[in-house]
């Protein structure tokens, strides 16, 4: 199974780069991750958040593998406890299916994203920037995949 993250932006500060290798590299051989940038859409004096969530939902659109489930990160998605997400890893493994996920960018993800998502996902009704998703995501796959293998990172 592969694990793919499709994100919106470029050129990281280097601590989230730092967060999302250390957490990727922890994940088990028959469950890495997969990161995609997609460049922002270009912004010039006037350019509106629609059409460039837009743009950029195309490029995300286009990247994502055939066949791939998607889950879309929107903050008007289902919320989910590291629990249920451990068994929602779980069942992601026993169907065989890849699943991409999806990361927007500042004007988040276009309306084209969600409706082709098969599942919208809200790590927190708080508004992170997007640098701050990358990290969060990593580490709670990887919290979930140690709940599922019984390690003890995960204490409740």
């Amino acid at each position: 199974m592969r694990l793919g993250i499709l994100a919106v932006g470029t050129r990281m500060p280097s601590w989230v780069g730092e967060g999302v290798e250390e957490y990727s590299r922890r994940m088990p051989r028959e469950l890495q991750l997969d990161w995609r940038e997609i460049p922002l859409a270009q912004r010039a004096k006037g350019s509106k958040a629609q059409q460039l969530a837009a743009r950029e939902g195309e490029q995300l659109l286009k990247a994502i593998p055939d066949g791939d489930r998607v889950i879309a990160l929107d903050v008007q998605g289902k919320r989910i406890s590291t629990q249920q997400l451990a068994r929602q890893l779980q069942d992601w493994q026993m169907s065989g299916d890849n699943v991409s996920l999806l990361i927007g960018g500042p004007d988040g993800l276009s309306p084209a994203c969600l409706q082709r998502a098969d599942m919208r996902w809200s790590l927190s009704d708080l508004t992170l920037p997007h640098p701050l998703v990358r990290v969060i995501l990593a580490e709670q796959l990887y919290r979930a995949w140690t709940i599922t293998v019984n390690h003890p990172y995960h204490r409740e």
